[in-house]
């Protein structure tokens, strides 16, 4: 008996073939279209003056009806390939190029066990199901110029494909390119190095503040809702209906819930979970006996589950496939290995519960309402801050923490043949390092670990587990506690204030080692002379953004090219880039990584000396999910920068092929200001604006107000719509909306 080397069942793991189209999707019954203009009529759709949909009917099931109906009309496109991504069929609208990307869905993603969870569901989520996939369909039917890529027809199942509403899922935790590597035909393909800093690339995520009664002027709760995502990725909407519901915020294109927003009575804001650990990978001892493979557990010997999944694409004569055959332990789908090893990945899967969770918390009105939709336990990629009408303001640390035994290091695959490293139960709320009102009158999260999220009254790492969080402090953490720390007037304006407060504090750390640098440099070293007056200018900056500082460039250029030459070494030194950068980057690296930004500043634009809003852009000149940047063509300068350097803002932008300038595809994207009390106040902007067709006039109408930081007031009671509506109609009516 022999252990078989994963070169050689990758090869046996695969087979290609061209074949036909799949089956075409089923056409709506004939009675469909009546069946759904009955429906419509129940509902009401008003859209105010920047193109937001508020959307009204009796029953909760209409109310998602109307929403996904106008949400397929501000964007079909997005919320189609959304769609087509959750349930891996992205290969058949874009080519061959995606095949691996939605075989990585597909190892989690069954039609068939989204069907049978979909009929199993309880009668009132089918209901919202229903209402979802009629939605679009009718859509689809009310605007026949209208070609889906992919989905013809949509069918309530597929609710269930996407249900958490976070921008980057737990699947995409599993990398492309490894998993491409162990399943590919191509021979000898070497595991892809996959960096093991978390912050070797724009970071992403979000700012949430909640701020306590006693510490703002009104003595109500405030809340600051800061999503850090792709442009474009949310649609903004208000829903409403007789049986509870009346949700205002952020929805991902094509879901039916309320992802980031408020009601009349509590708000919530979602922080992508930083590095807490659960997901695990397993090694896993596979071996061949005859024709089969089993892998060792404990003294048994279990068989490998072998499936084949096919993935269709797109080519330039028509459809093809490839057929994989793809293999799982009881942990979960192989997806990489690890020397002579495969490697099984275990992670969440409740798409219902998930699915539950996300809506009912929509209609949460306090603290403990809230808290027990928290009970449901799949909310995984998310800490929460949360605030109430009551003056709660509360801090949820990832809702899924599997318990497990701590004498294992998790951070890395741990040994699937032993039975010790199985997970345990769900790590209940009340464990959690969670924050409840505390005395300080503040909580903050920026995706950084917890155990800042109140200042001195928050949990102590001592406490938990190491698993529990991997992660560590961020620059936009320190910035956060700075600005909220001490004060106690906070109000709506104050508070917007404190979140574009553009103070840089990674600066305040890393320009003092610049300045030693030079200031103990040789007299004849050269870049004594070059670069006197760039160190001059960053000598005298009071390190805050400014889209009219030219030290702000010099240090974001410095800053990106000091990142460039320190990840590698960091990497070997086991040390975070910030770590390395800040204590171990040696008075060469930092001299020289400035002379690389001048001298790419000088190339560029022709000197170094030109302002920040010159070289950082926000531009949207086409509906293309992929933007495409022209220097040419009409932008906006934007002075929060990315927030590696603690820009509280973020702005997380680069040159691209065939620009000079910096132009923004993530960071800030919707945001809002809310104050609860016996009514709910609140202001709000969206990058760019609610319409994804360029001929609309809300494509890119907030764009402005966006690069300022000017949120524009909501409108979330029907007396305030008075004299901000623009249109009134039930979905169907005049499908040209505004184009």
């Amino acid at each position: 008996m022999r252990i078989t080397t994963l070169t050689t069942l990758a090869a046996v793991a695969l087979t290609v073939s061209a074949c036909s189209a799949p089956a075409p999707a089923p056409a709506p019954a004939a009675s469909l279209p009546e069946v759904l203009r009955t429906r419509a009529a129940r509902v009401t759709i008003v859209r105010d003056d920047w193109g937001i949909p508020h959307v009204t009917a009796k029953t909760d099931a209409d109310t998602v009806f109307g929403v996904v109906y106008a949400q397929a009309e501000d964007d079909f496109n997005r919320v189609e390939t959304n769609f087509i991504n959750a349930m891996g069929r992205l290969a058949e609208a874009e080519g061959e190029g995606a095949v691996f990307r939605d075989l990585r869905m597909k190892l989690f993603v069954d039609p068939a066990n989204l069907k049978a969870l979909y009929e199993s569901s309880p009668a009132s989520l089918k209901a919202l199901m229903d209402a979802w996939a009629d939605a679009l369909n009718y859509y689809i039917y009310t605007h026949p110029e209208v070609k889906p890529r992919v989905i013809q027809f949509f069918e309530p199942w597929m609710a269930l494909s996407f249900t958490e509403g976070s921008i980057g899922g737990d699947i995409e935790r599993v990398s492309i390119s490894e998993l491409q590597a162990l399943y590919d035909t191509v021979p000898k393909i070497a595991s892809v190095k996959v960096p093991t800093d978390p912050l070797s690339y724009e970071p992403t995520g979000s700012n949430g503040f909640a701020i306590a009664p006693a510490n703002s002027a009104s003595h109500h709760a405030l809340l600051w809702i800061n999503p850090h995502t792709s442009f474009f990725f949310r649609a903004e909407a208000q829903m409403t209906s007789e049986e509870g519901l009346n949700a205002y915020g952020a929805l991902t294109w094509g879901q039916f819930f309320i992802y980031q927003g408020f009601n009349e009575k509590a708000g919530w804001m979602h922080t992508t979970s930083s590095g807490v650990d659960n997901i695990d990978e397993y090694a896993e001892t596979v071996e061949q006996q005859g024709d089969s493979l089993t892998y060792r557990y404990g003294k048994e010997k279990r068989p490998v589950q072998a499936r084949k999944i096919v993935v269709p694409y797109k080519t330039s004569s028509g459809m093809a496939s490839r057929e994989f055959t793809v293999y799982a332990t009881h942990h979960g789908p192989i997806v990489r290995r690890d020397g002579n090893r495969w490697v099984s990945v275990r992670l969440l899967q409740e798409p219902v519960k998930s699915l539950t969770q996300s809506y009912s918390r929509t209609k949460a009105t306090n603290y403990k309402t809230f808290r027990d939709t928290m009970e449901l336990h799949t909310n995984t990629s998310n800490n929460t801050v949360f605030a109430d009408a009551e003056g709660n303001i509360a801090f949820f640390y990832s809702n899924f923490v599997p318990t497990r035994d701590p004498s294992f290091n998790w951070s890395k695959p741990v040994d699937g043949s032993n039975p010790a490293t199985e997970w345990k139960d769900v790590l209940a709320i009340d464990d959690s390092p969670n924050v409840l009102n505390p005395p300080n009158g503040w909580i903050q999260n920026t995706n950084n670990w917890p155990y800042s999220a109140a200042g001195p009254n928050s949990p102590k790492a001592s406490s938990y587990p190491k698993y529990m969080e991997t992660g560590t402090e961020n620059p936009r953490g320190v910035h956060a506690v700075r600005v909220l720390s001490g004060k106690t007037d906070f109000t709506i304006d104050s508070l917007m204030a404190s979140a574009f407060d553009p103070a840089l504090p990674e600066f305040d750390v890393l320009i003092p080692t610049l300045l030693s640098a030079y200031d103990g440099a040789k007299a004849t070293d050269p870049l004594r002379r070059t670069l006197a007056e760039p160190i001059a200018q960053l000598r005298a900056w009071d390190r805050r953004w400014n889209v009219a500082s030219i030290p702000t460039t010099l240090a974001v250029f410095w800053g990106e090219a000091l990142w460039q030459r320190a990840e590698p070494e960091a990497r070997k030194a086991d040390l975070t880039v910030y770590e390395f950068m800040e204590t171990r980057a040696s008075a060469a690296m930092r001299l020289a990584a400035l002379s690389d930004a001048v001298d790419t500043l000088t190339t560029n634009f022709g000197s170094w000396q030109i302002a920040w809003g010159e070289v950082n852009r926000f531009q949207r000149v086409s509906g293309d999910i992929v933007q495409r940047f022209d220097d040419q063509k009409p932008s906006i300068p934007v002075g929060f920068t990315s927030s590696r350097w603690g820009s509280l803002a973020s702005f997380g932008a680069r040159a691209y092929n065939g620009t000079k300038k910096w132009y923004g595809t993530t960071g800030n994207s919707f945001l809002a200001a809310v104050e609860f009390g016996d009514r709910v106040r609140a202001r709000a902007v969206s990058a760019g604006g609610q319409n994804g067709s360029p001929g609309s006039k809300h494509f890119n109408d907030q764009a402005q107000r966006y690069a300022d930081g000017n949120l524009r007031d909501v409108y979330f009671y029907p007396e305030q719509l008075d004299g901000h509506t623009e249109r009134t109609y039930h979905p169907g009516e005049n499908p040209k909306l505004d184009r």
